[in-house]
């Protein structure tokens, strides 16, 4: 249980650094609206894992159970999602764009952006569905509660990055402007990782 826990973690806080849509608006409304919107906006955007995760753990459960081809199938499916993701990172732009032209919004204004930027994503579905799955320490037990463990172990380790990334605001996007190179190096993280996971799927 662990050490799944351990990996699942690791990969997870590798995702969370990795720029994406949710850490770059995170940056962005603490760059405009100060740190604690950084962290309102957070909050929001992990609230919808709620969700995902209680889709997932419902959803996948059943067919977990079902047999072991479907775990087979399952697997396939997710290093097959998470290689084609990295794929479409090899194709996008390396650089990093950091709007300072946000409009200025609540808190509760932030915290529902969040969470319906979340929950409207159908690839956070589709994620949570290709990365999950492998990381279950027993698949023959209990499968529910164990998805909402990783669930819950996700949304602590984002909420440290991001919250990180909210705190530092100021001095990372000022790093990102002078090291234009920064952007290349995160963007070859990002397809390591993914093509790490689903290596990582198919280890016994």
């Amino acid at each position: 249980m662990w050490e799944q826990l351990w990996s699942f973690s690791f990969f997870t806080m590798l995702l969370a650094i990795s720029p994406g849509p949710d850490n770059i608006y995170v940056l962005t409304q603490s760059l405009v609206n100060g740190t604690k919107s950084g962290i309102v906006t957070t909050l929001g955007l992990l609230s919808g894992c709620i969700v995902h995760t209680s889709l997932l753990a419902f959803g996948v459960s059943a067919v977990i159970a079902a047999s072991d081809v479907a775990i087979l199938v399952i697997k396939i499916v997710g290093a097959a999602y998470l290689l084609f993701l990295a794929y479409k990172v090899f194709r996008s732009d390396a650089s990093i764009t950091i709007s300072e032209e946000a409009p200025q919004k609540s808190y509760l204004e932030l915290y529902k952006t969040g969470v319906v930027m979340n929950l409207v994503n159908p690839k956070v579905l589709l994620f949570f569905l290709a990365f999950f799955p492998s990381f279950l320490w027993n698949p023959t037990e209990n499968t529910i509660l164990q998805f909402y463990v990783l669930g819950l172990t996700f949304m602590v380790v984002s909420f440290f990055i991001f919250g990180g990334i909210a705190l530092l605001s100021g001095q990372i996007s000022t790093y990102l402007l002078k090291h234009s190179k920064t952007g290349v190096y995160l963007k070859w993280l990002q397809i390591l990782v993914f093509i790490g996971i689903a290596v990582f799927i198919f280890i016994p």
